[in-house]
C-alpha cells in the first residue's frame, strides 16, 4: 500500500486509531481527516456538520475509510442522543461523500462504516448480507438512511463496501473494556434471557479484514465483520469468566434493570440478538485468526 494516500475519519476511536497503525505499518501514507487545526501534512480539516471537508486532500487518493460518528453505547440513550447517533453518521457520510463525487480524480474505494443492527432482532435465526434491514431504531433509522448515503458514491464508480461491524472484541475500549472490571470482580451475569446471539469480531481480525477489503478489488456492497461463529450471551459471559479466571454470577440480570440503567440501549444493543455470519468475507477467501470466542478473548486479554 505504497505510494497515494489513504484518507481516515474516525481516527482517534478504538478502530480508527488501529487501523491507522497497521496502514502505517503496511507502507501506507494515511491522512486523518479532523476536527481541530491540522498538526501536520497527515492530517486535515472536516466539519462534517456544516459540510466542509478539504477537497484537495481527498483528490486522488487511494482509498477512504470513512468510521466517524457518536458511540452507539457510549452514553445513555434519550431523545437528544438518538438525534446525535442519527445526525453524526447520516451528515458525516453525506458531507464525505458530496466531496468526493465532485472530484476530478476519485479515489476508486470507499469503505464505510455501518452495523450489523441493520439487521434487527435475528432471534436463533443466522443471517448473511442477503438478509433485508430488520425492525428498531437502529435498523430503520439509523443504518438504513446511513448506508444509503453512500449510494451516490457508487453512482459516480466509486466501489463502495459497507462495513457492518458486530461486536469488536478489545481490552482497549469497546463493551468488553466496559465490562471487565465487573467480571474481574467475579459478579458477571448473562444479561436478560441470555439467549440472544452476540455477533462478535477480534480487533486484530476487524483491522486485517479492512486492509483485506482495501485490497480486494472485488469486494463490495454490505460486508459483514463478524468472526464465523456467534455465541448466546450466556455462552459469552461463561467463556469470559473462564478466560479471566473468575466465577460468574448464576443468577442474570434482569431486563427491566439494564433498561433503567441503559435507556433504549438496553433493548436494542444488549437484550437484543443478532446471529450474523460474514458471508461475503468467507466466500471472498478471507482467512480469520480468530474463529472460536476463547481463542479471541485470549489474544485480546
Amino acid at each position: 500500500m505504497n505510494g497515494m494516500a489513504i484518507i481516515v475519519t474516525g481516527s482517534s476511536g478504538l478502530l480508527g486509531s488501529a487501523l491507522v497503525r497497521a496502514l502505517r505499518a503496511d507502507g501506507a501514507r494515511v491522512v486523518r481527516l479532523v476536527r481541530r487545526p491540522p498538526r501536520g501534512d497527515d492530517e486535515s480539516f472536516w466539519d462534517p456538520g456544516k459540510g466542509i471537508v478539504d477537497r484537495a486532500a481527498l483528490e486522488g487518493a487511494e482509498a477512504v475509510v470513512h468510521l466517524a460518528g457518536a458511540g452507539i453505547g457510549d452514553r445513555r440513550w434519550n431523545d437528544a442522543y438518538r438525534r446525535e447517533i442519527v445526525r453524526s453518521r447520516v451528515e458525516g457520510t453525506r458531507t464525505l461523500v458530496t466531496a468526493l463525487t465532485g472530484l476530478s480524480a476519485r479515489p476508486p474505494a470507499l469503505l464505510s462504516s455501518s452495523a450489523i443492527g441493520f439487521y434487527g432482532d435475528t432471534g436463533d435465526r443466522a443471517v448473511d448480507e442477503t438478509a433485508p434491514a430488520g425492525a428498531g431504531f437502529l435498523a430503520q433509522e439509523v443504518v438504513v438512511p446511513w448506508e444509503a448515503e453512500t449510494a451516490p458514491a457508487e453512482e459516480a464508480g466509486i466501489r463502495v463496501a459497507r462495513l457492518r461491524t458486530g461486536l469488536v472484541l478489545s481490552g482497549r475500549g469497546g463493551m468488553l473494556a466496559q465490562i471487565l472490571p465487573v467480571f474481574r470482580l467475579g459478579l458477571g451475569a448473562p444479561l436478560g434471557s441470555g439467549r440472544q446471539y452476540w455477533s462478535w469480531i477480534s480487533i486484530d481480525d476487524w483491522v486485517l479484514a479492512v486492509q483485506y477489503i482495501l485490497k480486494n478489488q472485488e469486494v463490495s456492497g454490505p460486508v459483514n465483520l463478524t468472526a464465523p461463529e456467534p455465541v448466546t450471551n450466556a455462552e459469552f459471559t461463561r467463556e469470559l469468566g473462564k478466560a479471566l479466571r473468575r466465577s460468574t454470577m448464576p443468577l442474570a440480570v434482569p431486563g427491566f434493570v439494564l433498561r433503567t440503567a441503559l435507556g433504549g440501549f438496553a433493548e436494542e444493543g444488549v437484550l437484543t440478538g443478532q446471529r450474523v455470519l460474514p458471508r461475503r468475507l468467507l466466500d471472498s477467501g478471507y482467512t480469520f485468526r480468530h474463529t472460536r470466542l476463547n481463542d479471541a478473548l485470549a489474544a485480546v486479554l
